[in-house]
């Protein structure tokens, strides 16, 4: 590619490091694991950029190649840990054991309870696109997106409850 396209990719990375940041730190919690998801975040990018059509804002389609890159890498990473018992996979599982002190850090322990499709659903949530925005970074459909949003808030909900009536008992 000619040097106009690698300095747009600069750009577009730069511009855009806080949402590759932090899908990464939402899957992850070891710094090694953080960096390994984040090189696959770039290559993936820079390998799609020659598709990017420009019909999407170019964050809908970061998001999308990002989080496909990720949930992939999540899905490899499981199959080898299930092909080598040794292996230590560090997903975000759980901030700690201590209960979150304020409304964000519980909001964060929570959502970092679903599950990786989920997980995408509600970043993509948080950074405030819209249902029809979700739907199309991550192929899905409105409806899809919408069930989904309620099935994700009631499980939230259960979530906290479960949560708060453990915390309430110690």
């Amino acid at each position: 590619m000619h040097s106009v396209t690698k300095t747009y990719f600069v750009q577009i990375i730069q511009e855009h490091q806080g949402i590759i940041n932090s899908i990464c730190h939402v899957y992850y919690t070891d710094d090694e694991d953080v960096k390994d998801a984040r090189q696959d975040i770039i290559l993936q990018l820079w390998k799609s950029l020659p598709t990017f059509r420009g019909e999407a804002k170019i964050s809908t389609w970061l998001y999308r190649v990002a989080l496909n890159t990720i949930l992939t890498k999540i899905k490899k990473d499981k199959k080898n840990a299930l092909n080598d018992p040794l292996s230590d996979i560090h997903l975000n599982t759980g901030f700690n054991t201590d209960p979150p002190n304020d409304d964000i850090q519980q909001l964060l322990f929570l959502v970092d309870q679903l599950e990786v499709n989920d997980k995408a659903i509600m970043i993509l949530h948080f950074e405030g696109y819209s249902h029809k925005e979700i739907a199309e970074t991550l192929n899905l459909s409105v409806t899809n997106i919408s069930t989904r949003m309620n099935r994700i808030k009631n499980k939230l909900k259960e979530i906290f409850s479960a949560a708060y009536h453990e915390f309430r008992s110690i």
